[in-house]
């Protein structure tokens, strides 16, 4: 990578001459950072790389409305993707605008001027990626325009080329990375060439590569080794580290696994004896009697649990029983994980740590030991264990009537999976008999538990309807479940995870739980209570999306997240494909939505950023899954009212949710590469989901991934071209007539045409393409092509 002619690391370098040249400007000091930020000199922000254009970065601007553009690695000043950065804005003469109005680019240019005499001035003005500009602002450039002032032709601005990396606040990059040893030659080191393009290569000492690398470097070729950067001089575009770790061969489930994890700084490694010293000893445990005496005693009502088949870590339970008035007593029963992990001991710096469990494929990184996990703490049937419960006395049509928060003690009648209830659910008259379900309580019979799930299905379905009407959104997108070799752990199926009534039965108290305990605890500790937010989307996105969608007549509202609830709720066409479409969209619409995040309310001062924009809730909090998430557990102590530093923890909890997030999908792509590899190729229709000028994304039905299919790796194509009307891009792709005497075949690419993909294993180990296949010559256009009129004959979205 070479770096821009422009940046002043290059003009400095080239000043300065001698045997070595800097490539890379130096770190301001901490005390210039700080008096610049004070300033508004300089900018802090998150550092995103693009993945699939390295040469990419941005970090959000101060009002989060638009991205700062860093142009190529020496922009970047040797950080990582995710970490903490402080940025100089470019000299003016050095700003780069990309919009479709030259005069708009006279306009920022002088605005930059503003900027660079009075750096207050960038706040009042508020840049966002809707800009205004008119012939009149350039007559005269001596007289600058108030900010204020309407302007009134529009011109959209995509990116502002406009700063570098001048500090680095916080490394969020683990730095260890995932790749391959290359020999060279005459060199006292091998060249690392990290799997993730976004991270330099590495010089590494020949005395950390294995015995025989110079000799026997080519039995090497396929050998995944980690590598940890120690450092990046200034005067070098690569990095110098030192091997971690060699891993196994590259394309195999459990290096592959354990290279992930690495790589996002997941701890999976066996806890301590001092951690497991923290637990009790003498087991089988049992709750001692001045516990119980503290405790409210549920011991003889029906309570139970549904999870998936496999879980063994039950965090949640449920009861239903009807009060003689009609109405009806709930309860959402949580394990009390905070009683067994004390506050500031080495179980709980560990549990603090790790901040939540890491669900991949074929197994689980807990966040607590087993003995908690599935012993202790699980809500196991026919056992007596200490909860955290709320109890709603509620109506038939979900109106709460009064709610209870307490400390208590269960003992689950039964264990039951999300089949078990949805069987009940399907089947209201059944008689189940005692072979169809797991061991029950013999206090409780099979038809009180029978009832209590139904019971509870019509409330959480008043209750779900009332959240939509109220204005809640949720974007449902696939989910891919794999099936395992219980001795290998290989893929042997997989499937799109079906959600049914018996996951939003769960789910909707579970919600209620949380929105109750969140409006708690907020009110007993207004400065102190640990909530989670969800901010609205990027204003940004929504608007080159409302564009989009305007140019393919579908009527999408992006007003509120009810109303686009309400528009993914209308019917995108009647045809077998409306699903497919809505899918589609769904995904479309996922693109400009942020991350929830935990904060501490006496950080954040005004509650009307307290919201949860999916949920349109105005307070929110996580209490219901203390066993895999560190949050919930303060949550539990706010309740029993002990708090320490909730605002370090909620935003360690925000990095590990995030992390733990990506490698669920690195896991879940690295498994079906692996399936495609030993199962494929896999056909599949797919609906395209974006149009570029030389490639297009489709969503494969069959299995719910997305891939990217580039037109110059298509074989049997002619010829191709791109076409924009607006936000709207449309590729005409030629397909070379398989004889002679046959015209070309054309097919239009456009958003939600149908094509035929085929999943082929690439040469690279784990790694998997779509290749287009030839449309049907007879009905190539009917196949692919949706008129523009389409959505307008099916009636508004």
């Amino acid at each position: 990578q070479t770096p821009n002619a422009n940046s002043p690391a290059v003009k400095s370098k080239n000043k300065r001459g001698g045997s070595k040249k800097q490539v890379f400007e130096s770190y301001m000091t901490s005390e210039e950072v700080s008096h610049g930020l004070k300033r508004g000199e300089l900018i802090q922000g998150q550092l995103r790389i693009n993945p699939k254009k390295y040469n990419e970065a941005f970090i959000p601007s101060p009002d989060d409305t638009w991205d700062i553009f860093l142009d190529g690695i020496v922009a970047r000043n040797r950080a990582l993707n995710g970490d903490i950065v402080v940025v100089q804005v470019l000299p003016r003469e050095q700003w780069k605008v990309n919009c479709t109005s030259p005069k708009l680019n006279v306009y920022l240019l002088y605005k930059v001027f503003i900027y660079r005499r009075s750096p207050k001035t960038i706040v009042s003005l508020n840049f966002s990626s809707h800009l205004t500009a008119t012939g009149a602002l350039l007559e005269d450039p001596s007289t600058p325009r108030s900010n204020g002032e309407i302007f009134q032709k529009t011109a959209k601005v995509s990116f502002l080329h406009i700063c570098y990396v001048v500090y680095i606040v916080e490394k969020k990059h683990s730095r260890a990375v995932t790749g391959f040893l290359k020999f060279l030659p005459d060199k006292r080191f091998a060249m690392f060439s990290p799997v993730d393009h976004r991270v330099p290569r590495i010089n590494v000492p020949l005395d950390d590569c294995p015995e025989n690398f110079s000799s026997r470097h080519g039995d090497y070729n396929t050998t995944l080794f980690i590598c940890r950067i120690t450092d990046w001089a200034g005067d070098s575009y690569f990095a110098e580290g030192r091997l971690a770790k060699t891993l196994g061969q590259a394309g195999e489930i459990e290096p592959e696994t354990e290279g992930i994890l690495t790589e996002y700084g997941i701890d999976f490694s066996e806890f301590s004896d001092q951690v497991l010293d923290c637990l009790p000893k003498n087991l089988p445990w049992t709750i001692p009697p001045e516990e119980m005496r503290k405790r409210r005693d549920l011991r003889n009502e029906c309570i139970f649990t549904v999870d998936p088949a496999t879980a063994r870590d039950l965090d949640d339970a449920l009861s239903c029983k009807q009060l003689p008035d009609g109405n009806f007593e709930v309860g959402v029963h949580i394990a009390d994980v905070s009683y067994f992990v004390e506050q500031d001991n080495i179980l709980d710096a560990v549990a603090s740590q790790r901040a939540t469990s890491v669900y991949l494929v074929q197994k689980v990184i807990p966040m607590l030991p087993r003995l908690l996990c599935e012993e202790l703490c699980s809500l196991n049937p026919l056992t007596d264990r200490l909860t955290f419960s709320v109890i709603w006395k509620i109506t038939p049509e979900g109106k709460i009537l009064s709610e209870w928060f307490g400390r208590s003690v269960i003992r689950s009648c039964v264990k039951l999976a999300y089949d078990h209830a949805q069987s009940m659910i399907e089947a209201p008259d059944k008689m189940f008999a005692a072979e169809e379900l797991p061991p029950v309580d013999p206090v409780h019979p099979i038809d009180e538990i029978h009832q209590a799930v139904l019971n509870l299905h019509s409330i959480a379905k008043n209750l779900r309807a009332q959240r939509f009407s109220g204005g809640a959104l949720r974007l449902d997108q696939s989910k891919l479940s794999f099936m395992l070799d219980k001795e290998t752990m290989m893929p042997q199926g997989c499937y799109v995870y079906q959600y049914r009534d018996s996951n939003k039965l769960v789910e909707e108290f579970m919600l209620l739980a949380n929105i109750a305990t969140a409006h708690h605890i907020y009110r007993r500790f207004p400065e102190l209570a640990l909530l989670r937010r969800h901010p609205p989307p990027k204003a940004k996105m929504v608007d080159e999306l409302q564009e989009l969608c305007d140019q393919l007549g579908i009527n999408i509202d992006f007003s509120s997240a009810g109303a686009l609830q309400k528009s993914l709720n209308n019917t995108l066409g009647d045809d077998e494909y409306s699903s497919a479409r809505k899918e589609v969209l769904t995904h479309m619409c996922s693109r400009p939505m942020q991350m929830a995040l935990y904060f501490c309310t006496g950080v954040l001062k005004e509650e009307q950023v307290f919201k949860h924009y999916a949920l349109n809730v105005p307070l929110y909090t996580h209490f219901t899954s203390p066993i895999r998430r560190y949050a919930d557990i303060i949550v539990h102590r706010l309740l029993a009212s002990s708090l320490k530093e909730v605002e370090k923890q909620a935003s360690h909890c925000n990095n590990k949710k995030t992390v733990s997030k990506r490698v669920q999908e690195l896991s879940t792509e690295l498994f079906f590469g692996v399936f495609v590899k030993e199962c494929g190729p896999l056909d599949s229709e797919a609906m395209v989901m974006g149009v570029l000028d030389q490639s297009f994304d489709v969503l494969v039905l069959r299995y719910g991934v997305q891939k990217r299919i580039y037109c110059k790796s298509v074989g049997g194509l002619d010829s191709f071209q791109h076409r924009k009307v607006g936000k709207k891009s449309e590729l005409t792709l030629v397909w070379t007539p398989e004889e002679q005497e046959k015209l070309p075949v054309e097919q239009i690419i456009s958003v939600f045409t149908l094509v035929e993909v085929q999943l082929k294993a690439d040469s690279v180990p784990m790694k998997y393409s779509a290749v287009l296949k030839r449309p049907d010559n007879n009905q190539s256009q009917i196949l692919v092509e949706v008129p523009t009129d389409f959505f307008q004959l099916k009636g508004p979205l």
